[in-house]
């Protein structure tokens, strides 16, 4: 008798629980968001999926920069857009105009719209994918060569 009522009680809870976290008033906002999240809609959220993080290297066109006798050629800057097209981030690409190394970039995981400036082919548009713990480096102008 036991069983049946336990075995009856856990399938009205596995009902009732979702259903009162889509119908409720819970909300999950990350600071700085003006946006709320329903919970029921998505789940509990994840902490290990919120921070995956991977990296991004562009190596985009090279401006030259002179000081006295030297000659630099610093990276120039991109966007860096989401998916759905908002800006995420504008990236300098580089510490000083002396500084020819490309900046290295944390995002989170996801899909991105990387906007750059090529050597060769002006102002580029490039999808690409950031994954857990990897590094992303996107050379435009070797990009350019195999396409």
């Amino acid at each position: 008798m036991k069983s049946l009522f336990r075995s009856k009680l856990s399938k009205v809870a596995l009902f009732i629980v979702p259903l009162a976290l889509c119908l409720g008033g819970s909300t999950a906002v990350k600071a700085g968001d003006r946006d709320t999240l329903p919970l029921g809609a998505v789940g509990i959220l994840d902490d290990r999926t919120e921070s995956a993080q991977g990296y991004l290297k562009v190596y985009s066109s090279t401006d030259e920069f002179k000081e006295g006798d030297a000659r630099y050629f610093p990276h120039t800057s991109y966007v860096i857009y989401t998916i759905d097209g908002k800006l995420f981030k504008n990236v300098r690409n580089h510490r000083s105009a002396d500084d020819e190394i490309p900046e290295l970039v944390s995002l989170p995981v996801g899909s991105y719209r990387v906007v750059a400036r090529s050597l060769r082919g002006g102002y580029v548009r490039v999808l690409i994918v950031i994954k857990e713990d990897q590094e992303t480096v996107l050379d435009l102008d070797l990009w350019e060569t195999m396409t």
